[in-house]
């Protein structure tokens, strides 16, 4: 339960500042060219809100509906369908009295300040943190795969040598290259072998929707941190800080072949071979269904791999920051393009508030809070641009009809419009979220 609150408040706080941020985008440029602002709220206050303010001419306030935000700007046909003040003659402080231009950057602030900020996180990111990661080429012993990866044709020991003959420097963005490249092979050295490991359409679908296709390998190690909620390995007398060195008396080189080992087992009662301070004992367990002992292992990856750390300066992280941010960006819009491909069926993993706060890690860290707020906020960017009426996208393309044609949209097509696009929305936050849910069920 706490590891859900956790990830509930990151959720909540991110998606917060994402809102905030992106709605000031639009009331910074309204202000700018002189537009009234009547509401700037944090969250949707349907019927009533939580709190509330008003400092000149707008109201601030925080909603109960966490579905967003909005700034209600006067002479705008928007979420408040306020049709009745549209039918009074314009005025010079209304949204519709000013230049194209001028509404068309007030349309876009909100996207402009999202992508500002993920750009200033990561730049905070780099000058703090500095940049991290296990080179592809120091990944002596091989990689471990799971059984989509053994699906797709990879084996445990592989050493990716490149996807679609490109190196891939850093290891874990192999697969997302794979699959936002639609890479058509992987290769890779197996028993001194060059390998192709050929991708199909298929392939790509059950990367997508996987997780962990494949890691590292390690060599075989197996010392007990702790140990789950529910553990045979306890059960049968184990200690934290025991370490198991082989099974019925039969040792193995890696992890995996342990693991595959345990999983062959399945319904077996066998005898563990444990080191507890340098006498060696012995423990029998039956192993359960699940192929696991319930035991978390003490591993310091630092001592077995050669990571690599690139450290930046105030002036360096600056445009190394930028560069990550345009990347990301860039990956996104692969990433996004793929919801519609019907071959990869990636529309099956588009998920909901559920989705997003499991990408948040059960204990509170700083450097992934900040890095999953740069990152969604890359997303709520690039949404917010999609051409739907209800959306800052639909208004953009509205304005740019006019600035191209000179004539305005009337606004009785606006606000079909706009109910159009609400419904559209509506109908992607409820299948997103169905899908969230379907998977808690499945």
């Amino acid at each position: 339960m706490e590891i859900v609150l956790i990830k509930a408040a990151q959720l909540i706080l991110s998606l917060s500042l994402l809102v905030i941020i992106h709605e000031f985008g639009h009331f910074l440029f309204a202000r700018m060219f002189k537009t009234r602002v009547e509401k700037f709220y944090l969250f949707f206050d349907p019927w009533f809100s939580l709190f509330k303010v008003k400092k000149g001419d707008t109201e601030y306030g925080v909603g109960w509906l966490p579905l967003g935000g909005y700034v209600k700007i006067s002479g705008m046909i928007d979420e408040s369908m306020d049709k009745e003040a549209m039918k009074l003659p314009p005025q010079p402080y209304e949204f519709r009295s000013k230049k194209t231009w001028q509404r068309l950057l007030i349309m876009t602030g909100g996207v402009l300040m999202n992508f500002i900020l993920a750009f200033i996180i990561y730049i905070g990111i780099l000058y703090a943190w500095g940049e991290q990661y296990l080179p592809t080429a120091n990944v002596k012993y091989g990689i471990e795969v799971d059984s989509v990866g053994l699906r797709i044709g990879l084996q445990n020991g592989d050493k990716i040598l490149a996807v679609a003959n490109e190196k891939v420097e850093n290891f874990h963005k192999i697969i997302p290259t794979v699959i936002l490249d639609n890479a058509s092979a992987i290769q890779v050295e197996r028993n001194g072998q060059k390998v192709d490991v050929e991708i199909s359409d298929d392939d790509l679908a059950l990367l997508i929707k996987s997780r962990g296709v494949l890691s590292f390998r390690i060599p075989f190690d197996y010392r007990i941190a702790r140990f789950g909620k529910e553990s045979p390995a306890k059960d049968a007398g184990m200690k934290a800080g025991d370490q198991i060195i082989g099974m019925n008396n039969l040792t193995y080189e890696f992890n995996d072949q342990f693991k595959a080992a345990l999983r062959d087992s399945v319904g077996k009662q066998v005898t563990l071979n444990v080191l507890r301070d340098n006498q060696e004992m012995n423990f029998s367990l039956v192993i359960p269904q699940t192929g696991m002992l319930g035991i978390q292992l003490e591993q310091d990856l630092e001592k077995i791999f050669e990571f690599k750390t690139i450290r930046y300066g105030l002036i360096e992280s600056i445009p190394a920051g930028i560069s990550r941010g345009l990347n990301e960006i860039n990956d996104y819009l692969k990433q996004f393009k793929l919801i519609f491909s019907p071959k990869t069926k990636a529309y099956e993993s588009l998920g909901g508030f559920i989705a997003i706060g499991n990408i948040f890690p059960g204990a509170w860290n700083w450097y992934s809070f900040w890095t999953m707020t740069a990152f969604l906020s890359i997303i709520l960017g690039v949404m917010n641009l999609l051409p739907i009426p209800a959306l800052d996208g639909g208004h953009v393309i509205f304005l740019l009809f006019e600035m191209i044609t000179g004539r305005k949209p009337g606004d009785k097509f606006l606000e079909y419009a706009q109910i159009t696009g609400m419904v559209l929305l509506l109908s992607l936050v409820i299948f997103a979220n169905g899908n969230d849910i379907f998977k808690l069920f499945k």
